[in-house]
């Protein structure tokens, strides 16, 4: 099936050449990566340069290094943290940042006049002006915008400067063995280094001018922490983007019309996500930035004929802020036009087990443990009810929220491909909740509830799983109770599908158990269940498997395989399995969750997720 560009008139299907197609995905930053190894060296040189006084031996170096009101010990300071600065920025210009680019053109200059006055170094001033020179030539290249960012990042700068800063003064202290007077031991030299950061003398006394050289570099890399700190602590907070209420009514237009092509498609509706629209504004594409990772989860919502220049807008925005593109969880469908419209790599990630309703059944042997699961905790006096959100009142809903928060089990909320972060909003009134109650058993803060599944919906005859929740002193089986329930009750309310869990790599788990399996594939099999300790891998490729679904594939799009592990690590984050975030005591309260422009009253939504 051909595909137009969105904003061409119909039937007008555009050549796409290989040209264009490798201009708009994104190409390797040749030069930015070069200029940001080059400014590595010239920064560990700086650094060198200002910790060890022999660095590189001359005359005039000793001569001035007697002299009284000599600037040798400035410049050693200067020397030193603008090689610690250059590190720092080394990141920034490889990722193309401005800001990071105009703070290397004021360092660079900075940095050769430390290794003139302090070493007198022609070479250390040439390779300073041998970085500054391409710099300036290529400065076009350096045009990405900042990134999101919270005052948290302050607390994380303090922790790491201050650990290299007492390393470093260590070193410091120590490169001056034939000027120290007697024999410190490791406790007074990190007295010294403490002292020294504060602007203090401490205890390890040097002959000759070592003393003002030491203490200088230990002012400069106590006044470079707080002043890196205070910084990020006092700049202009940039949040993360997220979804108006004008985006939202947007989305769900577009869901109401093309929701049934993908079961993650309601997923979109995430609150902590932004969102591009297609020029006629007919598809979009939501996302999250995770750690410089722009990470878009499910298909593109709306019209496939639209989804290019959703796509197109998604790679524009992604290079604007340098940002990495990557898609987890997409279809088959989704990855082949990913992959074409952008010259993007696909890999298979996993698979969605998915339940016709029609084929489902509690007979034959191959559900008999489900079977006898269901009907022994039926025995034990459980019931279940299966009902639309809009079917609760306000009371049981609130009930139902306060008892998934307390059932999470976690501190941290998981869940971002699969996951909607609320539960009974007024916007999302066709959701469905599956919830078992003991009647019979003892009340607990939540009355007689023991159990709760959340569903979104998958078009107009869907439904998407979106988290499991149970009270832990309740039976076991509790899943498998109101999962059957929902299937058997499903048709009643017009739903022919229900996609559950997603189970990554269940195509290496199957294969792998079965006989004839390579030495490679049982190998991988059984890293992935090393791994299962950890991580629900092979727990929900069992779980999902109970109930006979057919799978559909998922997969991961991005740029280079070496992308990978940080796609791998910021995806983890944005699921909750890694929490980079402040302890709890120091965050600053989260602001209201925003209310849904149809609410007619605002509640209070607590995030929940499916386990993924």
């Amino acid at each position: 099936m051909s595909v137009r560009i969105d904003g061409e008139k119909s039937g007008q299907v555009p050549e796409r050449s290989a040209v264009r197609r490798i201009l708009r995905g994104p190409r390797p930053e040749v030069v930015p990566a070069l200029i940001a190894g080059a400014c590595t060296i010239v920064g560990l040189l700086d650094i060198a340069a200002g910790v060890f006084p022999r660095f590189r031996h001359s005359r005039m170096h000793r001569m001035v290094e007697v002299l009284p009101g000599s600037l040798g010990p400035f410049a050693a300071a200067l020397s030193l943290s603008v090689g610690i600065l250059l590190l720092l920025l080394a990141h920034g210009l490889r990722r193309r940042k401005r800001r990071a680019w105009r703070a290397a053109v004021l360092l660079l200059p900075a940095g050769a006049v430390s290794e003139f006055v302090y070493r007198h170094s022609a070479i250390g001033v040439l390779i300073s002006v041998a970085l500054l020179v391409p710099l300036l030539i290529h400065r076009d290249e350096f045009a990405a915008l900042p990134d999101p960012r919270s005052r948290w990042r302050a607390l994380a700068n303090f922790i790491l400067m201050s650990a290299g800063s007492l390393g470093l003064g260590l070193v410091i202290v120590s490169v001056h063995p034939h000027r120290m007077v007697g024999d410190p031991s490791l406790s007074d030299r990190i007295e010294h280094v403490l002292y020294g950061l504060f602007g203090f003398e401490g205890p390890v006394d040097y002959t000759g001018n070592a003393s003002w050289t030491v203490g200088f570099s230990l002012g400069a890399l106590g006044l470079l922490t707080a002043i890196t700190t205070i910084y990020l602590a006092f700049r202009p907070e940039h949040p993360a983007a997220r979804l108006t209420e004008e985006d939202e009514t947007q989305l769900r237009a577009l869901l109401q019309k093309h929701g049934a092509r993908d079961s993650l498609g309601h997923f979109a509706l995430r609150r902590d996500k932004a969102v591009v629209f297609s020029p006629s504004g007919k598809a979009a594409v939501t996302y999250r930035v995770v750690s410089g990772v722009m990470l878009a989860s499910g298909d593109p919502i709306g019209d496939v004929e639209a989804w290019p220049g959703a796509i197109e807008r998604f790679m524009d925005e992604a290079k604007a802020h340098s940002w990495t593109p990557a898609v987890m969880g997409c279809s088959e469908t989704g990855g082949e036009v990913w992959t074409r419209e952008t010259g993007l790599d696909a890999l298979e990630l996993g698979d969605e087990a998915v339940v016709d309703v029609a084929d489902f059944s509690l007979s034959g042997r191959a559900m008999r443990n489900v079977r006898q699961m269901v009907k022994r905790i039926e025995r034990a006096g459980y019931e279940t009810r299966v009902r639309r959100i809009r079917d609760l009142g306000e009371g049981e809903l609130d009930r139902i929220r306060r008892a998934a928060e307390d059932w999470r089990g976690t501190d941290t909320e998981r869940g971002f491909s699969m996951a909607l972060g609320r539960i009974g909003d007024t916007a999302d009134g066709d959701c469905l909740i599956a919830t078992a109650h003991n009647a019979d058993g003892e009340a607990g803060p939540y009355g007689d509830l023991k159990a709760v599944l959340h569903f979104v919906p998958w078009g107009k005859d869907g439904a998407s799983l979106d988290l499991m929740r149970r009270d832990r002193s309740a039976d076991p089986g509790m899943n498998e109770l109101l999962i059957v329930a929902a299937l058997q009750a499903a048709p009643k309310l017009g739903i022919e599908h229900v996609s559950l869990n997603f189970a990554m790599f269940r195509s290496a788990l199957a294969r792998g158990e079965k006989i004839g399996a390579g030495p490679v594939l049982r190998a991988w099999r059984g890293l992935l269940v090393f791994l299962s300790r950890w991580f629900q891998i092979e727990s929900l490729y069992k779980f999902n498997a109970k109930f006979q679904p057919r799978w559909e594939p998922r997969f991961v799009v991005y740029a280079h395989s070496r992308d990978l592990p940080r796609i791998g690590f910021a995806a983890m984050q944005a699921e909750g399995f890694v929490n980079l975030a402040l302890p709890r005591l120091l965050r600053r309260s989260a602001p209201a969750p925003r209310p849904c422009a149809h609410s007619v009253a605002e509640r209070g939504v607590h995030t929940a997720s499916r386990p993924a």
